[in-house]
């Protein structure tokens, strides 16, 4: 049996068997509905939903949702048996606390009884699926930005970024922008999502986002409930606000300086390798126009080595920007399990869950 790679983000888990040219089998919400016991059913509980996030901003919040949640993706989804279950590599979000690390790996093999266990951090696994042991990524993900300089399959810490913004804050911004354009639509938190996602793009850069103020050309946008809203400069206001953070209300400069700053406290030997090899990450980061854009403003940073983008290679699957975390640990659960380089059981039952540092770096 293949070992299952879990990326779990906090909008989207991604789940499958560890088939690295091939897309995630599972690609789901991370936030579930909670179901009431029979008997707790008040009236305010009928009105609306009751629902939960298993994973904010990146780290784990809600361990018994995490249960269940992966319960589902495990025995449902994936097809395991209960008492002849796997092994499994999980992505690690850039400096996940050392308590989630060991809070994980308990729940694995106390509550699922898996055979192996093993975890990467995300910016790492991203360029291994790229093709790459060195370079930086920029990922963009719901609920946190993160740059990451990673020189021979290890993150530089000491260099890294970790944002608390992320694309729920950019949904956010759309909402508040087509509010003042539709003053009397209401519009749900989760049409604007999808109006995000079908509408956002780049401008081509700060001066054609200036003029897009009179000369913006408008669509109308048909609500589920049939209501009519107009759609114009405020598709662009999702990006630009990634380049022009002021935009969110932020005094921080935008994110291909960022990723420079980032990268001007590692070793200048280092500089040209990391920068030249600078991989985009994360659902925000395939809007249209935002690959565009983002090396435009590469090539007026402050650097003398400007940030280059990697291409990742052709016989990947298509959106691999949406999933490279999950492909790189696709690629890396080829290694370390057969190579036996993972935490077994009687290497957890020996040490307890504190062995998750030491195997898995």
């Amino acid at each position: 049996m293949e070992a299952a790679v879990v990326d779990a983000g906090s909008k989207l888990l991604k789940a499958g068997p560890a088939i690295p040219d091939q897309s995630p089998s599972m690609i789901i919400p991370t936030q579930m509905k909670r179901v009431l016991e029979e008997g707790s059913v008040n009236e305010s509980s009928l009105s609306e939903d009751i629902t939960v996030d298993p994973v904010v901003r990146g780290y784990i919040r809600d361990w018994d949702a995490m249960e269940d949640l992966l319960h589902h993706v495990l025995y449902t989804g994936l097809g395991w048996e209960i008492g002849n279950e796997g092994q499994i590599l999980f992505t690690d979000p850039l400096s996940t606390p050392k308590a989630v690390r060991e809070q994980l790996v308990q729940l694995m093999f106390e509550m699922f009884n898996i055979s192996g266990f093993y975890a990467s951090e995300q910016a790492v696994l991203s360029l291994y699926a790229v093709g790459r042991i060195s370079g930086c990524t920029v990922d963009i993900g719901h609920g946190k930005i993160d740059i990451a300089p990673v020189i021979e399959g290890a993150v530089h810490h000491i260099a890294s970024r970790r944002f608390e913004i992320g694309g729920v804050d950019l949904t956010k911004l759309l909402a508040q922008e087509l509010g003042k354009s539709n003053p009397f639509v209401n519009i749900s938190m989760s049409d604007v999502e999808k109006i995000k996602e079908r509408y956002s793009c780049c401008a081509e850069d700060e001066l054609a986002y200036g003029k897009l103020e009179s000369s913006c050309q408008t669509e109308k946008h048909t609500l589920p409930d049939g209501q009519v809203i107009t759609i114009g400069r405020e598709r662009y206001t999702v990006g630009e606000a990634l380049f022009q953070p002021s935009i969110l209300g932020l005094e921080a400069h935008g994110i291909v300086e960022q990723l420079v700053r980032s990268i001007s406290a590692v070793s200048s030997d280092n500089h040209r390798q990391l920068l030249e090899n600078t991989v985009l990450c994360g659902g925000t980061a395939s809007m249209t126009g935002f690959e565009e854009r983002f090396q435009k403003e590469a090539g007026l940073c402050s650097s003398a080595i400007r940030p280059a983008l990697v291409k990742p290679p052709e016989y990947m699957p298509e959106n691999l920007t949406m999933y490279s975390a999950w492909v790189g640990g696709a690629i890396l659960a080829k290694v370390v399990f057969p190579q036996n380089q993972h935490v077994t059981k009687a290497d957890y039952d020996e040490n307890g869950p504190s062995v998750v540092h030491r195997k898995c770096f």
